[in-house]
């Protein structure tokens, strides 16, 4: 009796108006397997949130929140699968706040998804975009596809345009068409393409992949050449740094390769270089 008190709902009744009956307490949908659906959750109770939301990224007095933040991450298609890199430096402007973060999010044994921007608003929607995937798996029988899983996540992030989220993520993974890699930022914005680099240290990176990359390259050669970029942007970009994590996407599904200091890697090329 006092649970049908606190839930205000009749045990009793016919449980088929279960579906028709609103299933608010305290104006939050506790039943609703969607989050997304009810926006008390994820904006201010305000008339416009994006425009109050974008107040606070000024400049112009008092507290404010405005995102200083680097990374490196790098992705690419090659003849046998996909590579994902990343470093594992978090920043908070100048200050060094760790050097052990996992820029890789595994959401699920044929998707993954990387870390740049704000690390809560990327392994928050990650994680949203995990849940939907497996949703949509147990519906259809089948796994979600790369294009649909980065779709999702496009789509999601574009209903919070302008409202301070900062998110750039790339998407790989295996589907019956193949590897896949797409970009999608907090903007709404979706691409795929070979190659991609995210973060502060993503010049450097494109320096060595543009030299080194092509499709026919061996397993070997592509971690190599992974690992290398990383190491190149950590050493030039200061908001990089700590690890190098490299996994492998293939037919069977990701694997973790490696996780390198990029101090070993640095006297392993200088090593390299005076033997040259």
């Amino acid at each position: 009796m006092a649970l049908e008190q606190i839930c205000r709902f009749d045990f009793k009744q016919d449980i088929r108006e279960f579906k028709n009956r609103g299933r608010d307490i305290e104006g939050i949908n506790i039943l609703n397997d969607d989050p997304l659906l009810d926006p008390k959750f994820t904006v201010p109770p305000v008339a416009e949130p994006a425009e109050y939301l974008s107040q606070l990224a000024k400049h112009e007095g008092g507290p404010k929140i405005h995102f200083l933040h680097g990374t490196t991450t790098l992705g690419f298609k090659f003849q046998h699968g996909v590579i994902i890199a990343v470093d594992s430096r978090a920043t908070a402007g100048p200050y060094i706040a760790s050097q052990t973060v996992k820029k890789v999010i595994e959401i699920n044994p044929y998707l993954l998804g990387t870390m740049a921007g704000g690390a809560a608003d990327c392994s928050f929607w990650e994680r949203i975009l995990a849940e939907q995937c497996r949703i949509y798996e147990l519906r259809n029988k089948e796994r979600i596809s790369v294009a649909a899983a980065s779709k999702l996540l496009a789509n999601i992030l574009y209903n919070y345009k302008g409202m301070g989220l900062s998110v750039g993520t790339m998407i790989a993974g295996w589907d019956k068409r193949g590897p896949g890699l797409y970009y999608v930022d907090s903007d709404g914005t979706r691409c795929t393409n070979p190659v991609f680099s995210v973060g502060s240290g993503s010049p450097y990176a494109y320096g060595v992949l543009d030299t080194g990359y092509k499709y026919d390259l061996t397993v070997e050669e592509a971690y190599d050449l992974g690992q290398r970029s990383i190491y190149h942007a950590t050493h030039r970009d200061a908001y990089s740094g700590g690890v190098v994590n490299l996994y492998h996407m293939q037919e069977t599904g990701w694997i973790k390769v490696s996780q390198t200091d990029v101090k070993d890697l640095h006297y392993r090329y200088q090593e390299e270089k005076e033997q040259a």
